[in-house]
């Protein structure tokens, strides 16, 4: 029989709670669940106002894996919705999860949380811009580090201010909260910003997709600022076999890095982590830090 919940009065049924889902270090879905009930203060700030894309892999990272933009089937009424218009159905909705029923339900469903730079009541004007950088072997998490470094001086030259956080799979992203801008704007900007990088830094940097172009390099994915793209949110579980979070980082961390390992951080650390640092990208959330576009 499936256990019933109730959450801030909110009634959910909670499956499957000792079904394996990150197979190397026997996670279950219950564990799972107590993980984002936990990280929640730190998570749900993230997610405000914002559409989610779900990618679920309800068997774990060896089973089917899904992308999903609509309301799941089942969606509780009292989860929150917003109309977000694509070029397919002008009459799309996304879930919203702003309170800890919400994000209970979403984890039940075993759910990547990816979010958009921009907010349902502004659709395509972006509040940060993001940069992914995304190694090519034989390059790792290293030099995205190095990578990043670069980067975060060139913003801070236009007086902007970038924070890190792991991708929770073999790379970086970088967020710079923006007083908003249209999401065009702001992918032409991140371009620029690529391109530079990739200028001064030719062994190391690529700005473009193709893979022949890749290995053993950074590619910085600026098409992330795209207004129809998404990226993991902070806090987010990985559809891997390990318990991998997207997790903010120091930028003293990142320059300390001389091993991939060093930020591979899993749901086990975060607790620890949050009671030392607190919410490393709570800037992001502080109109005050907010820079303009140039």
């Amino acid at each position: 029989m499936t256990p019933i919940t109730e959450v801030e009065g909110r009634r959910l049924a909670l499956s499957n709670l000792e079904k394996v889902i990150h197979p190397a270090t026997g996670t279950t879905k219950g564990e799972i669940l107590h993980y984002y009930a936990t990280v929640a203060p730190q998570l749900l700030p993230h997610l405000r106002g914002r559409p989610l894309s779900f990618l679920r892999y309800p068997d774990g990272p060896d089973g089917q894996q899904f992308f999903t933009k609509n309301p799941p089937p089942g969606t509780p009424s009292w989860v929150k919705t917003a109309l977000v218009p694509r070029s397919d159905d002008k009459n799309a909705h996304q879930v919203i999860v702003e309170d800890l029923p919400s994000l209970m339900w979403a984890a039940n469903l075993v759910v990547e949380l990816h979010t958009p730079q921009w907010l349902a009541d502004a659709p395509a004007v972006a509040d940060r811009l993001v940069l992914d950088l995304d190694p090519g072997a034989p390059a790792t998490v290293v030099d995205c580090c190095r990578v990043a470094l670069w980067l975060r001086e060139r913003l801070g030259a236009d007086g902007l201010e970038a924070y890190a956080k792991t991708s929770g799979a073999k790379g970086m992203h970088l967020y710079v909260p923006l007083v908003p801008a249209p999401s065009e704007r702001v992918q032409a900007y991140a371009k620029q910003l690529a391109v530079e990088a990739e200028e001064d830094l030719p062994a190391l940097v690529v700005h473009r997709m193709a893979k022949t172009l890749r290995p053993g390099k950074v590619f910085v994915d600026h098409s992330q600022n795209n207004a129809a793209k998404t990226t993991a949110a902070p806090y987010t579980l990985r559809a891997r076999r390990e318990p991998a979070v997207s997790a903010p980082v120091t930028w003293e961390e990142v320059e300390a890095c001389g091993d991939p390992s060093r930020l591979v951080f899993l749901l086990a650390d975060m607790a620890p982590r949050l009671r030392d640092h607190g919410d490393l990208l709570a800037p992001l959330l502080d109109p005050d830090r907010a820079g303009p576009l140039p």
